[in-house]
């Protein structure tokens, strides 16, 4: 089932969850065990998460280097097809530019289609952790808009070997990210959101955000969008903070800010167990409010804190 049918059908407020793939090297069994404390919320559908290969440098016998490309974790499209035959749930794997030529990102989405996968998130995603900004593939999407625009090609049956004949149309419902707190690369807001918009005219199906941990952002991003002409559904992105660390990664990586109440409370706290209480209380809060206010969805990346996201959404 499409994620825009689940928001369409919905007599009240839905859950989602997103979690990484394991790395490579574990069982899938880390997995089922990170979602079966949330399964009983009976989540309307679950992100899988992708990234991109890196390289690093092999030392040879001969004392040179060769460069080598390694992929920490693999396996969105199989884990999604294993969510869905053990619990019985849609999944919404992640379509991401970085890594990948147009004609990889085809053959994914032919897997995906076959696998009776009819959902997808479509982001640029980050650059290489060896380059400063980001550098396409050969023969791959530069920006998000054209991944996009190949996965919309594909729903009308246009492939890339156009002498193809009497193409299968597929049928994806196509996500796109949306950031409260703008982009970090976008020079203001309103490029942000021309940008934004750009996507949902091509073609995008509902937006899901940025983490944020001042809902008043998340409902001025709302309002701004909708006075751009933006009027499909906005899924907020929600996530537990949990350890000391967090206040410097945080920002820093996602290009957010914490609330000042937050932030106080947090650098009151001692040990990590302290500041899990904290977070804990702080996203209750969120989704308490988000709730009330009517929103759709409420996502949450769980990202190897399931229980904190699962007392949480017991509370709701």
């Amino acid at each position: 089932m499409k994620v825009i049918d689940h928001i369409n059908n919905a007599k009240e407020t839905l859950i989602s969850f997103e979690i990484l793939p394991p790395l490579k090297g574990k069982g899938i069994q880390a997995l089922y065990d990170h979602l079966d404390p949330l399964m009983e919320f009976k989540p309307a559908f679950i992100n899988v998460t992708y990234h991109r290969s890196e390289h690093i440098f092999k030392k040879n016998p001969d004392g040179s280097f060769k460069k080598v490309e390694i992929r920490k974790r693999p396996g969105t499209e199989s884990i999604c097809a294993a969510i869905m035959n053990k619990y019985n749930v849609d999944t919404v794997p992640h379509l991401i530019c970085g890594g990948f030529s147009v004609n990889e990102t085809e053959d994914a989405l032919i897997n995906l289609n076959y696998l009776g996968i009819d959902n997808v998130l479509v982001l640029r995603g980050d650059a290489a952790k060896s380059e400063t900004a980001f550098i396409p593939q050969p023969d791959g999407h530069k920006y998000a808009s054209e991944l996009l625009k190949q996965v919309v090609n594909l729903n009308n049956g246009i492939y890339q070997e156009e002498d193809l004949k009497n193409t299968q149309k597929t049928n994806f419902c196509i996500g796109v990210a949306g950031y409260p707190e703008k982009h970090f690369e976008a020079p203001n807001m309103d490029t942000d959101l021309a940008y934004l918009k750009q996507k949902v005219d091509g073609g995008a199906d509902y937006i899901v955000t940025q983490m944020f941990f001042d809902n008043a952002k998340y409902y001025a991003f709302v309002a701004a969008c909708r006075k751009a002409g933006i009027n499909v559904p906005i899924i907020p992105g929600l996530k537990p903070i949990y350890s000391l660390k967090q206040m410097n990664v945080l920002p820093k990586t996602f290009h957010i800010d914490l609330p000042t109440e937050l932030s106080k409370e947090i650098m009151q706290c001692k040990t990590n167990e302290a500041v899990e209480k904290v977070g804990e209380e702080w996203l209750l809060m969120q989704s308490k409010d988000l709730k009330k206010n009517g929103v759709q969805v409420l996502h949450y990346y769980t990202l190897g804190k399931p229980q904190i996201v699962s007392n949480v959404v017991k509370q709701l």
